[in-house]
């Protein structure tokens, strides 16, 4: 009987000794096991994808656990030691390279956490790893520390003289005062008598930053991401977010952000924005409601109203003459406009104004605003050509003001010009062509083919080449409406245009072979009839031409009606009918 009991007494200190000094934890543990929870992780098909461990480091519903037992989850749950279940609402970072994930549970009251050690840990120092359990007697097991290891965001890696196992992944590691110093990782070696755990330095740092949105790692996993704590970048976030979610999940996001910074007018006018784009009177009114809050809480007024106005603007244009919401109208944001001008008298704000005006049609108004721009900082090439454009819409303005206006613009550009500065070259070539100041426009012209560095339309040749035409720049005409058809060789209208280019210059072979091109192209085009019969006639082949000019009369050619005429009853010198083709 005595051999009996001494032999039960020697096999269960074997059992402890190989399950790793197994015992009962310091009186904090029965405290402190209430923050350790099992994580209950879900993929799309609502099916259990993993189960593991974590706990929470603040009594906020802040927690981690490891990545693995994350990636590709679509939804989690977590039971705490009282067996509740909390779902997790949003995860608020991620690494897989050390596999650790922070998360955020649903609210509870009697949410315990765990105190993050204020030091790290030092060799040879005992420290306790406190596994799941729904027990109230905590039992878990001890070591010593062996290594330490720095790593980034000045946290530590270690290494842990204990033996551990699955379950116990992502449980916390404790030190003798209670404070947690890491969490356990998963082994690769099962047999291994070490362990070893991340600093919960590091799982705390980890966070959701301006470019998270595009982060692999997070993307990896379904659940909903946090915002970065930061104001401003989660300002960026919301930026970057908003082409990768859909309409409903970045609605939520929005919501998030208004909750976590309700003071921030930016997030009122981004849901606004959202709301307008469902296209609906309910959607509308919630927006109408977020824009008079924007306005509210925005200390600086003036960028209230004209953040306001900007949004109406940009929704009327987009109506394209639908009927709009309620008051939502140019006149509405006009008024609003015109309200931030009185408390902040800003560029920005008068090319606001001027944008309003100019789709109003209110021409010399929309002018006087751009003019003030003008006379701002904020003048530019863009705003000086907006005051061109308005003045060329205004009845009996001058076009050498909008040319002006467009030396200006042209100004604000350094020779040799770039590509910036090609469209404003292109609109004074257009304006000096419209004023009959051909040689000028075509010196505007060859600037913006340069700026462009030759990179050009076909319609860009095909326009220098009229242009050239009224200047009697005859060489460089034929050699634009070349490069044009070379570019386009099946556009009618520049072999019509070739051939009426070689009539001009007296080439008629020339012109023919164009004109018949034409018409090879469109055998219905009634100016290469007309001017491929007028050709015949001046080069004695009467009967072919007067038949190419009647083709052009049934195509509804009038001018081809006048030159039969011409060629029937003929006048002296009729080639001075050059200008009726």
């Amino acid at each position: 009987m005595k051999i009996g009991k001494i032999t039960l007494v020697l096999t269960c200190c074997g059992m402890a000794f190989q399950t790793g000094m197994a015992q009962e934890l310091p009186k904090w543990a029965n405290k402190a096991r209430k923050a350790v929870f099992s994580v209950i992780t879900y993929n799309k098909e609502n099916q259990i994808l993993n189960t593991g461990n974590g706990f929470y480091i603040d009594e906020n519903g802040t927690a981690v656990s490891d990545y693995t037992l994350f990636k590709g989850a679509e939804r989690a749950v977590v039971v705490t030691a009282d067996g509740k279940e909390l779902p997790v609402e949003y995860i608020l970072g991620a690494n897989d390279m050390y596999d650790v994930v922070k998360f955020k549970t649903a609210a509870d009251k009697k949410t315990v956490a765990l105190q993050p050690a204020s030091r790290p840990g030092a060799v040879s120092e005992t420290v306790y790893v406190l596994p799941y359990s729904t027990q109230k007697a905590a039992s878990g097991t001890h070591g010593t520390i062996s290594k330490i290891d720095t790593i980034s965001h000045n946290s530590f890696y270690y290494t842990l003289n204990m033996k551990t196992g699955e379950k116990t992944v992502s449980c916390p590691v404790m030190n003798a005062e209670g404070e947690v110093i890491a969490l356990i990782q998963k082994n690769s070696d099962k047999e291994s008598t070490s362990s070893y755990a991340i600093g919960i330095g590091y799982a705390k740092s980890l966070s959701i930053s301006a470019l998270s949105a595009n982060d692999f790692t997070l993307n990896t996993i379904g659940i909903k991401k946090g915002l970065p704590e930061d104001e401003s970048q989660a300002l960026v976030y919301l930026y970057v977010s908003s082409s990768n979610l859909s309409k409903e999940e970045y609605l939520n996001l929005l919501n998030e952000f208004i909750q976590q910074y309700p003071k921030n007018s930016e997030g009122y006018s981004r849901r606004a924005l959202c709301y307008m784009g469902y296209g609906d009177d309910a959607h509308y009114a919630l927006a109408e409601k977020d824009l008079q809050t924007m306005v509210e809480v925005n200390e600086n007024k003036g960028d209230a109203y004209y953040n306001l106005s900007k949004l109406l603007y940009n929704y009327v244009l987009g109506l394209q003459g639908a009927k709009p919401y309620g008051d939502w109208t140019m006149e509405r944001a006009l008024k609003e406009i015109n309200t931030a001008l009185e408390n902040d008298k800003q560029g920005l704000y008068y090319q606001l104004q001027g944008d309003i005006y100019f789709a109003m049609q209110k021409y010399p108004e929309a002018f006087a605003s751009y003019e003030a721009v003008n006379r701002s900082p904020l003048a530019s090439a863009a705003s000086f050509y907006a005051a061109a454009k308005t003045k060329e819409l205004i009845e009996g303005a001058s076009k050498k003001e909008a040319i002006a206006l467009m030396d200006s613009a042209v100004a604000k550009y350094n020779p040799p010009y770039g590509k910036e500065a090609a469209p404003y070259l292109y609109e004074r070539a257009r304006m000096k062509a419209e004023d009959n100041q051909f040689r000028e426009a075509v010196v505007d012209y060859n600037l913006f083919h340069d700026a462009m560095m030759g990179q050009v339309s076909s319609d860009f040749y095909f326009i220098r080449e009229q242009t050239e035409m009224q200047c009697r720049m005859y060489q460089q005409a034929i050699n634009d409406i070349n490069k044009a058809i070379e570019m386009e060789p099946k556009n009618v209208e520049y072999w019509v245009e070739k051939g009426s280019v070689h009539l001009r210059v007296n080439q008629p072979d020339d012109a023919m072979k164009a004109l018949n091109k034409a018409i090879e192209l469109d055998a219905k085009n009634a100016a290469a009839y007309r001017m491929l019969g007028y050709c015949q006639v001046q080069q004695g082949k009467k009967k072919e031409g007067m038949a190419n000019l009647e083709k052009a009369v049934e195509l509804g050619d009038t001018v081809a009606k006048n030159l039969i005429e011409k060629f029937r009853h003929p006048l002296p010198h009729h080639s001075r009918w050059n200008g009726m083709v």
